[in-house]
C-alpha cells in the first residue's frame, strides 16, 4: 500500500486539488444563488428567463 502511494503521491495531490477548487466553487455558487445574483454575470434586463430564476421577495 505505501509502495503504490508513493508511486501516484503527484497524481493523488492534483486530484485532490482539483477536488477542492471545484468545491469552493460550487460553493461559490450556491452562496450567490441564496444572495439572488446572477450566475451569468450580466444583468437580467434582456434574458428571456429573468423572471424565473429571480423570483421576487
Amino acid at each position: 500500500m505505501l509502495a503504490w502511494l508513493k508511486d501516484n503521491i503527484a497524481a493523488i495531490i492534483i486530484c485532490a486539488a482539483l477536488i477542492a477548487v471545484i468545491a469552493a466553487i460550487i460553493v461559490s455558487m450556491v452562496r450567490n444563488k441564496k444572495k439572488g445574483k446572477s450566475a451569468c454575470g450580466c444583468g437580467c434586463a434582456d434574458c428571456p428567463m429573468g423572471g424565473s430564476c429571480h423570483h421576487k421577495k
